[in-house]
């Protein structure tokens, strides 16, 4: 991108990253890393960098609109008001003041981030999804007889693996029900309880508003555990040093031309059904017999440098600084009206 721009940088409060990463520990700077790489990356590209910090008031945003009049915001937050479901209010907010942005779309981030809402949406286009049932905070529980164990217990709207452990595999109604109470009571949200599938774990990674770039399949592997099936528990996914007792690695998933195109094909098809827009992750278990789950659809997934969005844009010929600046080229061609 030639021309530079004015860049708002929307962020977690309490999340503005420090000038250097020296004296930091690895597990510190993993809480701003995606901050700290996208605000370098613009400023190293040229652009004038202005980062917003926001909780739960529109009050900065409007106050940063009128004072620095960007040219786009590059929406970094992944929740509002400490509720995932309420980002989207932010970039309503951008559509309704006519600021562009990065990333995804309203009506994209409400449908992706229901994944009972989205994987009914995608059962009606013929997508392979395994059987759920929601639990809706403060009601009755009541649990469906034709449950097939194992199921896989999780928020129904949180995501960087909250809440998710080694205990949300449950095998009876008993665990099911202490599940669902403890997490309805830990996180204050609904929760999705859903067949668990045996398979590898892979991730599409999708860049585009209606021409679509399919990124390479990127696969998750743990080494070191006993299970062929990988689960990304939070603490797997943010223990630095329980990372490498696991033996967890990511990279270019192995796979044959047709299941790779049929992967590529999928993804498309789940995209566009959701509306999503900008950019986005889908996670999938794929069975021993070659079958494709879908396990869910993030919009705005994490883009730090060197995390598994980016390296799988890499082995696809993207470097970070091309990632970063096709992700603005989107955000200022999107046209929501």
């Amino acid at each position: 991108m030639k021309k530079k721009l004015k860049i708002a940088v929307l962020i977690e409060k309490g999340l503005l990253p420090p000038k250097s990463k020296k004296r930091f520990s690895k597990a510190k700077i993993e809480e701003w890393k995606v901050e700290y790489d996208i605000i370098n990356i613009l400023k190293r590209t040229g652009h004038e960098v202005y980062p917003v910090e926001m909780f739960g008031e529109l009050e900065p945003l409007r106050e940063a609109l009128d004072k620095v009049k960007p040219d786009i915001a590059f929406n970094l937050l992944e929740e509002f008001a400490e509720y995932p479901l309420f980002d989207q209010q932010v970039t309503t907010y951008l559509e309704l003041k006519k600021i562009r942005y990065t990333g995804c779309n309203p009506r994209g981030l409400i449908i992706a981030k229901d994944k009972a809402l989205s994987k009914k949406i995608l059962s009606y286009h013929n997508i392979k999804i395994p059987e759920f049932e929601v639990f809706p905070l403060r009601k009755k529980m009541k649990l469906n007889k034709n449950n097939k164990f194992p199921l896989f217990v999780k928020s129904l709207s949180d995501e960087g693996s909250v809440g998710i452990s080694e205990a949300s595999l449950v095998r009876t109604e008993e665990k099911l029900k202490e599940r669902v109470e403890y997490l309805q009571k830990e996180y204050s949200t609904d929760i999705i309880a859903e067949e668990f599938i045996e398979g590898r774990e892979i991730y599409v990674g999708i860049l585009g508003n209606t021409s679509l770039t399919i990124l390479t399949p990127w696969e998750l592997i743990l080494k070191n555990l006993s299970s062929d099936t990988p689960i990304a528990t939070s603490r797997l996914k943010w223990d630095i040093k329980y990372q490498k007792k696991a033996g967890l690695i990511t990279r270019a998933a192995k796979l044959d031309l047709k299941l790779k195109r049929e992967l590529e094909s999928v993804s498309k098809t789940i995209y566009k059904a959701l509306r999503l827009s900008g950019y986005a992750r889908i996670d999938y278990r794929l069975t021993p017999e070659g079958e494709i789950y879908l396990i869910e659809a993030n919009p705005n997934p994490f883009i730090a440098k060197d995390e598994d969005f980016a390296a799988s844009a890499k082995h696809k010929g993207l470097s970070y600084t091309k990632l970063i600046n096709k992700i603005l080229r989107l955000g200022m061609s999107y046209k929501p009206y």
